[in-house]
């Protein structure tokens, strides 16, 4: 029995990779330049669903992580899908074999890089057990790359539990590191994720995304000379240990259309700072009506690709729905007109053709996310749509949607 399930287990491996060449995938990119084949398709990771000790000792005694306070999702109007309900049950993201079938789901459907979300709270790592011993020590792990973001913003204590502090905004996780603790981070960052051989390069520079550049600045006076020289210091630090540089890419929440003097300060602290690349974690223009949403998001991208002299990276969300963590939340604050598969599919598609409008950068799209069941944006199989969101990918880098 256990080598029948090994031979389904690497035949379902091949036929991934197989699938992969079909899409214009690699399988595992590695390092990628402008000219690099194929299309590195990134799904955000967002950590959450474990027992970690910070999270149990301040946020879900529970022990399942935010599990806790997504099982407590409940309809704010009529028609309304809360609590949501995954396909494969409530399982934990630092367990190896759970990620294991995440990484071959993944790779089949033509998702071939995770992006993780990462924290430094209270002098340590918050939610790092989801990818030191999820996804690092799932056996496939390197059919995949990944690389992480540095999610850096404040936490109030009833942001991702109200259940527990009700109205209390107070602030309970600082994001703001001291020069000591942003050395810890930079050595942790570059020793414990840079030197693994399937951390995500561009030109041979390990991927560093930054959340908040305002909060990663607060840590060093607000001054962007003083931020710059922190930056080279990372870059030396990562050559030291043998890497070309750091691809460092600004990750904000999201966008909008932009005003003069939004150009002149991006652009002003892109070049100081030596950011390489935009990639927003949400898509940016909301709206309860996907398609208006969608629509809002694409001139959003073309304004930031027109005037931002950083290469701009497509972000597609798959929706939004945050209300188990804000009961006062309803029906102006959710995705609820004209999400669909079908819908994201041509977002998708429009986000697929902007990269191939683009040879100039690397072809990478960015989805929101693979599993943030907590604010209604995800690409793993739930009850309601199956493996709907999924099959969307695979028919977009298939070529369905090609005109």
């Amino acid at each position: 029995m256990i080598q029948s399930t090994k031979f389904l287990t690497d035949h379902m491996r091949v036929g991934a990779v197989m699938l992969a060449a079909a899409l214009g995938l690699g399988a595992s990119p590695r390092n990628i330049t402008n000219d690099t084949d194929g299309y590195v398709v990134s799904a955000y990771v967002w950590p959450s669903c474990h027992n970690d000790s910070l999270g149990q000792l301040y946020l879900w005694p529970d022990g399942e992580g935010e599990w806790e306070v997504i099982k407590k999702g409940n309809p704010r109007f009529e028609g309304h899908y809360q609590p949501k309900q995954p396909l494969w049950g409530y399982e934990q993201d630092d367990d190896p074999k759970v990620v294991e079938r995440w990484i071959d789901t993944a790779t089949k459907y033509g998702v071939n890089n995770f992006v993780y979300d990462w924290y430094w709270f209270m002098n340590g790592p918050y939610l790092e057990d989801a990818l030191n011993n999820g996804f690092l020590k799932a056996a496939n792990n390197e059919d995949m790359s990944f690389y992480i973001m540095w999610a850096n913003h404040f936490v109030k204590k009833n942001y991702w539990n109200w259940h527990k502090y009700g109205g209390d905004e107070s602030i309970l996780f600082d994001p703001v590191l001291d020069e000591e603790n942003y050395k810890i981070v930079v050595d942790r960052v570059i020793n414990q994720y840079f030197t693994k051989p399937n951390y995500l390069k561009i030109d041979g520079k390990p991927v560093f995304g930054i959340f908040s550049i305002k909060n990663f600045l607060r840590g060093f006076d607000g001054d962007l000379e003083k931020g710059a020289k922190a930056l080279r210091y990372f870059e030396k630090k990562a050559r030291e240990a043998g890497f070309k540089g750091v691809h460092f890419q600004e990750m904000p929440g999201n966008g909008e259309v932009l005003t003069e003097e939004d150009i002149a300060r991006i652009n002003e602290y892109h070049k100081k700072l030596g950011i390489s690349s935009v990639a927003f974690y949400n898509m940016g223009g909301f709206d309860c009506d996907y398609m208006t949403h969608g629509a809002n998001s694409i001139d959003i991208r073309n304004s930031w690709d027109k005037e931002i002299d950083a290469p701009v990276f497509p972000t597609v969300s798959v929706g939004w729905d945050d209300t188990p963590r804000f009961p006062l939340k309803g029906a102006k604050d959710v995705t609820r007109y004209h999400n669909t598969p079908q819908s994201f599919a041509g977002f998708l598609q429009a986000a697929k053709e902007y990269v191939d409008a683009h040879p100039d950068q690397p072809k990478m799209i960015m989805i929101n996310a693979w599993n943030e069941w907590i604010e209604g944006s995800y690409l793993l199989p739930d009850r309601l749509n199956g493996y709907g969101y999924l099959e969307a990918v695979s028919d977009v880098l298939g070529g369905k949607y090609d005109k």
